[in-house]
């Protein structure tokens, strides 16, 4: 029996060859990205011209480019601390209580994965100029922290389902209020998942464009810097240096986020 292929009847797919070229199709680009952000040609093409570390010193010499990189570390930190603390909310609410509306809530918890970014986008940015909120760095952070909101549910909900209920019941018992079992118990108990959540929540709001487009105001985050750039060639090799040391950065995140969620206490 062939195992590397998979199929109905006669017809078989080679898993291995269609596996070898998602990978390829995947990583290629990302491949060409770190190639040429070491390339001294501000010209995205073959052969290279000579390989430099240039275009990374200009990133920290870049008053622009770095403001842009730190409005979107505040806003990430920003929304993913409110899409935690909503998602733990909402966790405790679906697993603890026992209303007809925890079904509802949880359901519009998760509901911001299945609308399109720029349909919420636009969504926001018709909200906030209804109720004449000008777009800042705040309006961002309240659009990515509806973003990160259906992320920070679903993990910390899996892990609220495995918190024996008993250890709640009994701090109660001895006299601690809900507020202080949540405290006490509940949040150690569940403390490398509250991590996992929270960077997850960063990372999504870290990278996103469509949303932050609408939102932003005076000060752009930076992918919306960089779609704003890209029409600058000149520009562009330094901006490629940026984002290759950012996606070092979200990739090293995501697999600490993936780490903490596997952790039990």
């Amino acid at each position: 029996m062939n195992h590397s292929a998979i199929g109905v009847g006669r017809t078989r797919v080679p898993l291995g060859t269609v596996f070898a070229l998602m990978l390829v199709l995947l990583y290629f680009p990302i491949a060409l990205l770190f190639v040429f952000s070491f390339n001294q040609n501000t010209v995205l093409s073959f052969p290279l011209r000579e390989l430099t570390l240039d275009w990374y010193a200009e990133v920290f010499s870049d008053d622009a480019l770095l403001a842009a990189a730190r409005n979107s570390l505040v806003v990430g930190a920003a929304s993913a601390t409110v899409a935690t603390a909503l998602g733990f909310a909402v966790s405790v609410v679906f697993v603890r209580l026992r209303s007809a509306l925890r079904i509802p809530l949880l359901a519009l918890a998760v509901l911001p994965l299945i609308v399109p970014f720029i349909v919420l986008g636009v969504s926001l940015f018709l909200l906030f100029s209804f109720l004449d909120v000008p777009r800042s760095l705040a309006t961002v952070a309240a659009g990515h922290s509806i973003l990160g909101l259906p992320f920070a549910t679903l993990i910390l909900f899996a892990r609220m389902s495995a918190v024996d209920p008993q250890l709640e019941d009994a701090a109660m018992d001895l006299g601690a209020s809900y507020a202080t079992t949540l405290r006490r118990i509940v949040l150690p108990l569940m403390g490398p998942s509250l991590l996992s959540a929270w960077l997850t929540c960063f990372i999504v709001s870290f990278d996103e464009v469509a949303v932050a487009l609408f939102l932003a105001g005076g000060d752009p985050t930076f992918p919306v810097f960089l779609y704003g750039q890209l029409r600058f060639a000149q520009r562009l090799p330094v901006l490629i240096a940026m984002a290759v040391m950012l996606m070092i950065g979200t990739v090293t995140l995501t697999l600490a986020a993936f780490v903490l969620a596997r952790r039990r206490p």
